[in-house]
């Protein structure tokens, strides 16, 4: 079985095994992008508990979150962790959002994938995983969203080793299959799913594991893995 089949027949494994995800929580697109933005090295319940600050707060949208003053921001984000930090980069997105668009996601969205990917890049505070977060589940744009669970679940089954960084994971999972928005879209959060549930970091639980048909390694190797 190729590389290709062998990621084709993930797919269809965890989709079967987990059933569609719906994600990314958020009423709106702005919304989407604040929580991947805030979702930064910790669990998604604590962004939660930010964004419903924010919403009784009255500040979650560009206006009023660009207006507020730092410390106002960073006390209202506080259960989301590292909170100055991340008031900080979310200034940083707020500011290039209104300078580059006038604060208008459907400008955004209007844009072309590669320019506008570029763009985020050069935002203090936005990687490459955040950039494509907000890509892909708030624009709707289709490019791949790679995580620590992907590289991880990759890994084990052997498609990737350690030394592919993140731009080469992307590329393998972008060329295996049709460039299709609501494929990628699910594609990722399956990934979380599988690694979250499954393909756990210290002791993964390949016999419950949808994929473990194909599984090339041992349960001993995939633990060292």
């Amino acid at each position: 079985m190729t590389s290709r089949d062998r990621i084709h027949r993930m797919f269809d494994l965890a989709l079967r095994h987990f059933g569609p995800q719906h994600w990314w929580p958020g009423e709106t697109p702005f919304e989407v992008i604040v929580g991947a933005i805030l979702t930064q090295n910790t669990a998604w319940t604590n962004v939660e508990k930010a964004i419903r600050n924010l919403k009784q707060a009255g500040m979650l949208d560009a206006a009023s979150l660009r207006k507020a003053p730092l410390p106002v921001l960073a006390a209202a984000i506080r259960p989301a962790g590292y909170f100055n930090v991340k008031a900080r980069r979310l200034k940083s997105f707020l500011e290039w959002f209104h300078e580059t668009c006038g604060s208008s996601i459907a400008r955004l969205k209007a844009r072309p994938i590669e320019s506008l990917r570029e763009d985020l890049l050069s935002v203090s505070g936005i990687g490459r995983e955040t950039a494509d977060s907000i890509l892909l589940y708030a624009l709707d744009k289709p490019t791949f969203v790679v995580d620590a669970y992907t590289a991880r679940v990759l890994r084990r089954h052997a498609l990737i080793d350690e030394s592919a960084d993140y731009d080469e994971i992307k590329a393998l999972l972008e060329d295996s299959q049709p460039r299709d928005l609501a494929r990628f879209n699910e594609f990722h959060a399956l990934f979380v799913a599988v690694g979250k549930y499954c393909c756990t970091k210290r002791i993964p639980r390949c016999d419950a594991c949808p994929l473990r048909s194909l599984t090339p390694i041992t349960l001993e190797e995939a633990a060292e893995a």
